[in-house]
């Protein structure tokens, strides 16, 4: 039998991903260590070792691009990419954007050809049958080339809106009788007329792939005073990006709900739904929500890459110090550990990077999620269904009877949830999960309030953790907004977690059980080591990781503190003496400490007789 055939490589070059791997480790981009998680990560996902590296946050896209120059022996491209316009005429618009390359200088015998990745070899030998000449390849960002790609073409998005059919509003849900919009609901295509998806699904692509290539996370369409406003949430800011005509606004999100397996004519109750999206190599998953508002309807696409799970702690941005007891914590083998915060706190990737520090090969992990975002290779992952009966609690009652080492609970929301998480937690269970409250001491008496025993909080919770995520200074331009940086948005690129870790002590259970308030737990803590998230900012912000202004944008003040110091403006506990800053005393104390106000006689706390220290 004859050999397989090798497949031509027409631009001369091979890969090797240990070898980019040492080149990366050579030039002190990586360890060693980080190496072999990247290289862990890369065989889980099936994705290329830059892609990631990148996707982890151990490297720049201007060091990846720079390494795999060298290991490749192609040029890098500079900013900015100008093609010229015989090169672009001959490559169209649809083939550049959807493999991601550029034709930047047509000559006698070669087109010059900007890629991300050079080993796309088929998009290679369509460059070269449509050319007739040889291709010649030089390396560019992924994030450059895109930005190159809306100035040299016209946008997708907008000749998707201009190849919609004008006039009157197309795709508007109608009987067959003429009424429209049933409020009990009807299934599409059996008595509601569902719109063509030919230029709406044209339209729907465009969106999904500019919001994808600009790193967002939620693609909003909201009803505007001339149709929809198409809004999108990266790095945790909204930005408006684009309009629809008032003449499509019906029939693309009825487009939308076509897709997502929702009721195209329903449209007074909200809905939920969802489909799955492929990005080149990437299978994302977009969860899609409607809410009737006034005037119309608004729907949010969440975009969730399943493989983008966080394979530690490590990258998420805890100081070493918190790090260490947050990895003892996880070690102990036992007790619920906490994440709090607001929604789009990041809770969930600490999580997810918690249970990467596990041994999962050793342990029965089980994770119970509404809905499942991340997909993760040796977990049990199990999707709630509160309609058929599959709740939070039936479902935790159920995972406890399988031998689990390990559960992670998509949150607590409940008291039945608490109470079964944290007794399962005294019974020698690790329990990973979410609560909503502003700061780690605020996370117990949330517990409490939900009625949850306090011998049980004692017992069963082994620590809390704070977050908020601030932007990242963008490395390529260090920040500098009027730089046009074609990596970052405004000046930032990414975002990074500041925390704030309770680990519970033998003195903090016995505050618990004594029934203390929020502000003695936190007194308590503080005096235990706690820092707070403002502290953990701080040190973001003088290690130049993001800016002053990021950090007031987000965390604003901590709960516990009070007014800023009058003199230096520093933040001062609500039972300080005197300001941390500077100094300062704060008015009249009594001998225990507690501040005295004009008029009193006596210490309210201690009852003494006004004593003045």
């Amino acid at each position: 039998m004859a050999p397989p055939r090798r497949r031509r490589n027409p631009t001369g070059v091979t890969s090797n991903r240990r070898l980019f791997g040492a080149l990366l480790v050579a030039e002190g981009v990586l360890s060693a260590r980080q190496l072999d998680e990247a290289l862990d990560a890369q065989s889980a996902s099936g994705e290329r070792l830059g892609e990631t590296v990148l996707r982890l946050g151990m490297a720049s896209e201007g060091e990846v691009i720079r390494i795999l120059g060298a290991q490749l022996g192609l040029p890098v491209a500079d900013a900015p990419l100008d093609p010229t316009p015989d090169a672009l005429r001959l490559v169209p618009g649809s083939i550049a954007r959807r493999r991601l390359l550029l034709p930047l200088e047509l000559g006698a015998r070669t087109l010059t050809v900007a890629m991300g990745d050079p080993l796309d070899l088929a998009a290679v030998d369509e460059l070269q049958f449509r050319a007739g000449r040889r291709v010649k390849v030089v390396l560019a960002p992924p994030s450059l080339l895109r930005r190159a790609l809306r100035r040299a073409y016209s946008d997708a998005v907008d000749d998707a809106i201009r190849a919609i059919p004008g006039g009157a509003e197309e795709g508007e849900p109608t009987h067959e009788n003429g009424t429209p919009d049933d409020e009990v609901g009807t299934p599409p295509g059996r008595h509601a007329r569902v719109p063509d998806g030919g230029s709406m699904g044209r339209l729907v692509d465009a969106l999904v792939e500019r919001a994808i290539e600009g790193g967002a996370s939620d693609l909003h369409l909201e009803q505007g005073p001339r149709g929809l406003v198409v809004r999108e949430r990266i790095d945790g800011v909204l930005r408006r990006v684009t309009g629809i005509p008032e003449g499509a606004r019906h029939a693309l999100l009825s487009r939308i709900k076509v897709i997502s397996g929702m009721d195209i004519a329903v449209k007074r109750r909200p809905q939920d739904g969802g489909f799955t999206y492929r990005h080149g190599d990437r299978k994302l998953s977009l969860r899609v929500s409607t809410l009737p508002v006034e005037g119309g309807e608004k729907a949010v696409l969440r975009i969730l890459d399943p493989t983008a799970v966080p394979s530690d702690l490590e990258g998420l941005g805890f100081a070493d110090r918190d790090l260490r007891r947050l990895r003892e914590l996880i070690r102990g083998g036992g007790g619920v550990i906490l994440t709090a915060g607001p929604t789009g706190s990041g809770k969930s990737s600490t999580l997810f990077g918690a249970l990467g520090e596990l041994d999962r090969e050793a342990l029965n992990v089980v994770t119970l999620e509404d809905p499942i975002e991340y997909r993760v290779s040796g977990v049990n992952q199990v999707q709630v269904h509160p309609r058929a009966g599959l709740t939070f609690p039936a479902a935790l009652r159920a995972v406890l009877r399988q031998d689990p080492d390990v559960v992670m609970v998509g949150e607590v929301r409940d008291r039945e949830t608490a109470e079964i998480a944290m007794a399962a937690a005294v019974t020698g269970h690790l329990v990973l999960s979410t609560i909503h409250t502003t700061d780690a001491p605020g996370g117990i008496t949330r517990l409490l309030q939900m009625g949850v025993p306090p011998h049980l909080v004692a017992g069963g919770l082994a620590g809390i953790v704070a977050q908020r995520l601030v932007r990242v200074i963008c490395p390529e331009c260090r920040g500098r907004q009027n730089s046009d940086c074609s990596h970052c948005h405004e000046g930032y690129r990414g975002r990074t977690g500041v925390f704030q870790l309770l680990a519970m002590s033998e003195r903090l259970r016995e505050r618990v059980m004594a029934g203390a308030g929020t502000g003695e737990l936190r007194r308590q803590a503080r005096d235990e080591g706690m820092g707070t998230m403002s502290d953990d900012a701080r040190r973001k912000v003088a290690e130049g990781t993001t800016t002053p202004h990021e950090v007031a944008r987000v965390l604003h003040r901590d709960p516990g503190e009070g007014e800023p110091c009058r003199h230096c403006g520093a933040p001062v506990p609500t039972d300080a003496r005197g300001c941390p800053g500077c100094g300062v005393s704060l008015g009249v104390h009594c001998t225990c400490g507690r501040r005295l106000q004009d008029g009193w006689r006596h210490c309210p706390h201690c009852l003494r007789r006004r004593s003045l220290s």
